[in-house]
């Protein structure tokens, strides 16, 4: 079984790892940022003192916590460019990797429902959208796309790469910009039973309608509500994921440019230029169309697009262009195993919340909030400290792993 494992490598969102020094090891770091930033912004010790910054916004406007989940996204599309040039090259079929993004994706839709479940399984209140569901689906859309752009057989000269290429990243383009146009319409023409076109708010919009006819509210995320109405809506609803595939196909762009034989310097500031172009122009649009995570308003999806390529920018310029990577290690620990990191934190954070200890019977997360973290520092950073030290339990607990070669795969 050791033997086997140790072969499992984390290749649904990148290349497999290896010691090959042209390998991106930015795309790794990133991703490990990411499940640290998720990890570290859904525990802390208590919701009523935390930072604003480690919050996500109540409905309209953004934080660098809404980030996050974009940035996954986005990074993922970026190493399933590479992952695809690697495995055409090698002489996998389309068909053979088509395949391959199908059982991904209904494994991550099945461990996200675990997860979504776990530790009562309660099937009648099972929230069935959610993090994990979601990157499946944009993870398949994204995929089949990039095939489907993908010419049969392996190209014979540089021209007629150059050719497909081109013609991919048109198509890709084409496809974000129909999406992003599509979903703005829809948010404010489609007339909304019982609400009608243009609205906006938690209970009248078209995404959260949807995901109430399809799912019923018993199956929604328990804190989606709307104040008087109670469950309404889900950040991860079905409508909205479709503009989420937008940050994927973002980063399959991305990754094109990054394979041509252009300076790296240069390859830097041109993403760097869009990004910043894209995420300003989400803000200048504002007025028209609000910025929202909750439902994934066009505005939020440019915004967030525009600062995925500006942070992996960064990140890339410091880990492979400048090698400063004496600071990289955890996140490469995290990077390298993200859904297994990201299934953990769920399930020891659901178990801290569940068993209670102690003479007043309080659940683990809050004992310790109390006890061990309160006494010593103001609420605020009582609850941050709380957070931080259930990110380093995670990292004990996969560094071992990272240590042995053992990397899980789906």
């Amino acid at each position: 079984m050791a033997s086997t494992t140790a072969q499992l490598r984390a290749s649904a969102f990148l290349p497999s790892i290896g010691r090959n020094p042209e390998r991106l090891v930015s795309l790794d770091v990133y991703r490990g940022l990411t499940v640290a930033g998720m990890i570290l912004v859904t525990d802390p010790g208590t919701y009523s003192a935390v930072y604003p910054p480690l919050l996500h916004a109540s409905w309209n406007g953004w934080t660098p916590t809404d980030m996050i989940f974009p940035s996954f996204l986005f990074i993922s599309g970026i190493a399933m460019t590479l992952s695809f040039a690697s495995r055409t090259a090698r002489g996998e079929s389309r068909i053979r990797i088509a395949s391959h993004l199908f059982r991904r994706a209904l494994l991550l839709i099945l461990i996200g429902l675990i997860l979504n479940g776990f530790p009562l399984f309660n099937l009648h209140t099972l929230r069935i959208p959610g993090i994990l569901q979601r990157i499946a689906l944009c993870y398949l859309g994204g995929g089949l796309l990039c095939l489907a752009c993908t010419p049969k057989g392996a190209s014979r000269s540089d021209e007629q790469v150059a050719s497909h290429t081109s013609s991919r990243v048109i198509m890709i383009l084409w496809v974000i910009f129909a999406i992003l146009a599509g979903y703005w319409l829809l948010l404010k023409f489609f007339p909304v039973p019982g609400f009608g076109p243009g609205r906006l708010d938690s209970l009248g919009n078209l995404s959260a309608y949807i995901d109430r006819a399809v799912f019923k509210t018993s199956h929604l995320w328990a804190y989606g509500l709307t104040p008087g109405y109670g469950v309404t809506y889900d950040p991860e609803g079905l409508l909205s994921t479709l503009p989420a595939l937008t940050n994927l196909l973002a980063g399959i762009l991305v990754g094109e440019w990054l394979r041509t034989k252009s300076v790296k310097g240069r390859r830097i500031l041109s993403i760097v230029f869009i990004g910043v172009v894209l995420f300003i122009a989400g803000r200048l649009l504002d007025p028209l169309m609000p910025i929202n995570k909750r439902i994934y308003t066009p505005t939020f999806a440019l915004l967030s697009i525009g600062f995925g390529m500006v942070a992996f920018s960064l990140c890339y310029w410091i880990v492979d262009i400048c090698r400063w990577r004496w600071w990289t290690p955890p996140a490469l620990v995290f990077g390298s195993n993200a859904i297994l990191a990201f299934g953990l934190s769920t399930i020891i954070t659901s178990l801290f919340d569940q068993i209670r200890v102690g003479s007043g019977r309080l659940p683990i997360h809050g004992w310790v909030y109390a006890h061990l973290c309160l006494p010593w520092l103001s609420p605020v950073n009582a609850s941050l400290t709380y957070a931080i030290a259930i990110v380093l339990l995670n990292l004990a607990i996969i560094t071992p792993l990272y240590r042995k070669g053992i990397f899980l795969r789906i």
